[in-house]
């Protein structure tokens, strides 16, 4: 069930508001995990198992953790749950991925197990692993009401697109939240500003990509706006569900914590990368990066830390070498920015940095957003090459004026305008 369906918007997401607010005190975290269970069981009832398996594994870990006064005991506790934690996102999402790669490294044939993968399943394992690793690390008491803990986990605000919410940031709101006429008129313009972001911008700049993965004659035009399109139709998509989780979180009583701030302004990968899905970056931070080390030990350690922190983004992303590619090119950009590259943009007016982050952005998303490594390279090679397309396959074919009129708002609307007039936002 998306956020931008007919059966979410007109009957679950009503009846939902209602229920909730007619429910008692004591029940409401009862009503929001008993609808969060419907809503992702409407279309997969079948992976609702698995999520149940993850709520119980970091559950009871947790508890044993926080009971555990031997730290060697705990750490072999907390290795062992974030194992039991992680295996169903592995198996269900890399499973296929790694046996590929390991028939085209070796020659065998071993069948591909094609599962599907669960909805969410990479959103709320990490919610789990995040609240181990800070019962573990001592940021948190284990919580001891199981109804309450899978309330969190299986929250559907954000159980679709993130942000990815750690306990520690809504614990005193799952146990005493209060509501009020004003949170919930924010709730529903915040709701309604993602929806048009979703509807309005994002799938007619998806019409245009569909397009073009459907062409068989591609014009070196179309490349360029094709490119063009796919780097401001993900981050209206994204940035569309992550404010329409944050508008419902409020009129449940909830405040998500924000997971995009207009990153299209960077003026470099780092400040980028502080900016798009705030919340991936901050747990990847947290809990891989300063773990590795990060930037306390010594320069060639650092970029060791930040190339393993980006594989693992991109393969977060997806299970597919295009991924792994797009996030291994942004660690080695990274650990160039460490080695002088961002001091020399630094010397220079913001408006070079600026261009220099959208033109890596432009042209590392075109590899990130192709079906398949093969599809990536190409779409980037013909960026750069001339290609004249069909006999007759001119602009008129594939752009009309609305679209080009939802590329040059959408251009304006993704921070230009919001940076000009700090009230836009």
């Amino acid at each position: 069930m998306l956020f931008s369906s007919i059966t979410f918007l007109i009957y679950f997401l009503p009846c939902m508001v209602l229920v909730y607010f007619l429910a008692p005190g004591r029940m409401k975290n009862t009503v929001l995990l008993l609808g969060s269970l419907i809503f992702y069981g409407w279309g997969e009832p079948k992976y609702l198992p698995v999520m149940a398996a993850v709520i119980l594994a970091g559950y009871l870990s947790a508890r044993l953790i926080g009971t555990c006064q031997n730290k060697r005991q705990s750490e072999i506790l907390l290795a062992a749950a974030v194992l039991l934690e992680i295996f169903p996102l592995i198996y269900c999402k890399y499973a296929d991925f790694f046996i590929q790669n390991l028939n085209v490294l070796t020659g065998q044939k071993i069948p591909l197990l094609s599962i599907a993968m669960p909805l969410g399943i990479s959103f709320y394992t990490f919610q789990v692993i995040s609240y181990t690793v800070d019962v573990y690390r001592g940021d948190v008491p284990a919580q001891k009401n199981l109804l309450t803990f899978a309330a969190y986990v299986a929250m559907f605000p954000q159980l679709v697109a993130g942000p990815i919410v750690r306990y520690s940031d809504i614990r005193s709101q799952l146990e005493n939240r209060t509501h009020s006429v004003e949170k919930c008129a924010y709730g529903i313009r915040r709701f309604v500003t993602g929806l048009s972001k979703k509807i309005l911008i994002a799938n007619v700049l998806g019409e245009l990509i569909g397009q073009f993965q459907a062409s068989e004659e591609k014009s070196v035009l179309f490349f360029w706006m094709y490119a063009v399109a796919f780097m401001l139709q993900i981050y209206f998509d994204f940035s569309g569900y992550s404010d329409m989780a944050i508008g419902i979180g409020e009129f449940f009583g909830i405040t998500l914590p924000e997971n995009f701030d207009y990153p299209y302004l960077a003026c470099s990968i780092g400040e980028y990368w502080r900016r798009w899905h705030i919340s991936l970056s901050g747990w990847f931070r947290d809990y891989v990066y300063i773990p590795l080390g990060g930037s306390r030990c010594r320069l060639r350690r650092t970029c060791l830390n930040l190339l393993i922190v980006f594989t693992l983004t991109g393969l977060w992303h997806g299970a597919a070498w295009q991924y792994v590619v797009f996030g291994l090119l942004h660690g080695l950009i990274l650990c160039a920015e460490r080695l002088g590259l961002r001091r020399a943009l630094e010397r220079l007016p913001r408006f070079f940095g600026h261009l220099y982050t959208v033109m890596v952005l432009w042209l590392t998303l075109v590899i990130f957003g192709a079906p398949g490594l093969k599809e990536g390279l190409a779409a980037l090679w013909g960026i750069f090459t001339w290609q004249s397309g069909a006999k007759g396959y001119t602009l008129a074919a594939f752009a009309d004026a609305k679209l080009l009129l939802i590329l040059a708002v959408s251009f304006l609307l993704c921070g230009p305008l919001q940076a000009l007039r700090p009230k836009l936002k």
